[in-house]
């Protein structure tokens, strides 16, 4: 992936991660967390290993749990957005 394409993909990534807003506090608290799901997509192509990151990291740091489904919904749209940049779809 060129690194136009990774700064393409790792925006839209930081905006739908903002959106989800899965403990309903605003997307401002989320920096670190979104940091951590969007390296972690640089490397993960399975939705099932993502939104497993995707859950351990937010539980981590919020001690609040989030049901896998959830976790998987929002791991297949940001796998969609690394495809895309990267022009396979």
């Amino acid at each position: 992936m060129s690194i136009l394409e990774n700064i393409k993909m790792n925006r839209a990534a930081v905006h739908l991660l903002a959106e989800w807003d899965p403990f309903h506090i605003g997307a401002e608290h989320y920096d670190t967390e979104t940091a951590d799901v969007v390296a972690a997509l640089q490397s993960i192509d399975d939705p099932s290993a993502l939104a497993k990151v995707i859950q351990e990291t937010y539980e981590h740091s919020f001690e609040q749990w989030i049901p896998i489904e959830d976790c998987v919904a929002i791991s297949y749209k940001l796998i969609a957005i690394k495809f895309e940049a990267k022009c396979i779809i």
